[in-house]
């Protein structure tokens, strides 16, 4: 009985020694991660696109993913698998859910963080620098620093026989006058000839 008593102290960790892992390593990594995530979610993709609908998803999956990663990689599991293995089941998840590419891609760097500051060998000043690098290039890109932003909505129109090549003038200035939206281009996404009708797709520039 002693010696598996003795046997089993040695291939487990004792609940002090446990504490103080849980409050360096591991903690910081979480801490990193979660605000990270946080910003991402609730202070770049919140503003733009005022919805919370996916808030649930996006910080979820990241929390179950970084926990993972990180007990994996206590079995030695490379980073390039973890992110490989996790990131694809993740999306394949998705493949028949009605969500955006947008929101895709947003699933996507919440998976990325959560593997990176699990798996990462460096330390957190890296962890830091690494997220604040992804956040930093996410803001640039939604912001309208580096160009114009590009908004789009569906539309049901009941003007069909503007809904031709030779009439996409009309057609836009006829869309503009009714959204109230500068409609600079605009894609047909279905024709109903029965009811004289078309779903469109238009976009136009945010002021």
């Amino acid at each position: 009985m002693y010696h598996l008593l003795l046997s089993l102290q040695e291939n487990f960790l004792a609940p002090a020694d446990l504490f103080d892992q849980l409050s360096g390593t591991f903690l910081v990594r979480l801490g990193v991660d979660l605000g990270s995530v946080w910003i991402l979610v609730r202070l770049i993709y919140f503003p733009v696109y005022k919805t919370r609908d996916l808030f649930f998803t996006f910080i979820i999956f990241n929390l179950v993913i970084f926990l993972i990663s990180y007990s994996l990689n206590q079995t030695e599991l490379s980073m390039g698998a973890a992110f490989g293995l996790f990131a694809v089941f993740s999306m394949l998840r998705y493949r028949t859910e009605d969500i955006s590419i947008k929101d895709m891609s947003y699933l996507f760097l919440c998976i990325a963080l959560g593997v990176l500051t699990a798996v990462s060998t460096g330390g957190w000043k890296l962890q830091l620098a690494i997220s604040g690098i992804i956040l930093g290039i996410t803001y640039l890109l939604e912001s309208k620093w580096l160009f114009k932003k590009e908004s789009a909505k569906t539309v049901f129109y009941d003007q069909i026989s503007l809904v031709a090549k030779d009439k996409e003038a009309e057609l836009l200035a006829d869309l503009r006058e009714k959204t109230g939206l500068p409609v600079h281009r605009v894609q047909i996404q279905k024709l109903d000839f029965v009811r004289d009708s078309a779903q469109l797709r238009v976009f136009y520039y945010e002021n």
